[in-house]
């Protein structure tokens, strides 16, 4: 029966993958590579450099496809169903490449930014593809380090503190108000800087992009002082390259 890997492939640098992860790679016939398009290229060159890290050469083949257009301007009530019509755009791709280029008897794997359980949609896909049953296959997953861990590490901190919890939510949820009972939020998927409105609050932020890359960004600091700053370095790096993922925490102080 075929078999698929969904590996976690760490936030960007090929020294965060996991020794199970290595395994995983090694073990695989075909890799799965999804291309979205000329600006976000070096994200499928992240991937092959990776498996030039990481794989014997000659052991392996890549199969692209291009990944289908998500309509990022659906917002309300229309933005779930235009997720959904999105992610079973991706299962129709994911199905024919698994139907079409993967052998009866092959192990094939999609490499996932971060962690596959945090914010990614591939495992979700394959369970719609499964129950689908046009082709039958199984599959495991391969734990990464997410762009969440990667963060505090890089700022030398940690996502909670004694006794307290933490959320991670995104900027659409924290644009509704700052989660209640909870001070230190992680924020994936903040398109349009939703930090700015909390600057008159005594918070800190710790913000990143493109974390575990080359051209990795940091900056942090009382959100007041800090949020002209990352909003000049954002707007910089997103001219210079055309895209941008950042996560940020967001740490209130505790009201007197």
């Amino acid at each position: 029966m075929r078999k698929i890997h969904v590996i976690g492939i760490g936030a960007g640098d090929p020294d965060q993958l996991t020794l199970q992860a290595v395994r995983a790679l090694r073990g695989t016939d075909v890799f799965f590579l999804l291309d979205k398009g000329e600006v976000k290229n070096d994200l499928v060159q992240l991937r092959r450099d990776l498996l030039d890290t990481h794989v014997p050469e000659g052991t392996y083949r890549v199969v692209e496809a291009r990944d289908p257009d998500r309509d990022r301007s659906a917002g309300g009530a229309a933005y779930s169903p235009a997720v959904g019509d999105w992610r079973s755009a991706r299962a129709g791709i994911y199905e024919r490449l698994i139907t079409e280029e993967l052998g009866e008897s092959e192990t094939g794997a999609f490499l996932v930014w971060g962690d596959p359980a945090l914010y990614d949609s591939t495992l979700g896909i394959l369970d719609e593809i499964r129950a689908r049953g046009a082709v039958d296959f199984t599959h495991d997953v391969v734990p990464g380090v997410s762009s969440v861990s990667a963060l505090v590490a890089r700022h030398r901190t940690g996502l909670n503190r004694v006794a307290r919890p933490v959320q991670i939510t995104t900027g659409r949820r924290l644009a509704e108000g700052f989660p209640e009972g909870v001070d230190d939020v992680v924020v994936m998927l903040d398109a349009h800087q939703t930090f700015r409105q909390y600057a008159d609050q005594d918070i800190d932020i710790y913000w990143g992009a493109y974390i575990g890359t080359p051209d990795e960004i940091l900056d942090s600091g009382p959100i007041a002082e800090a949020a002209p700053r990352i909003e000049r370095l954002r707007a910089e790096a997103r001219e210079r390259k055309g895209w941008i993922m950042d996560t940020y925490l967001l740490r209130r102080h505790p009201r007197e």
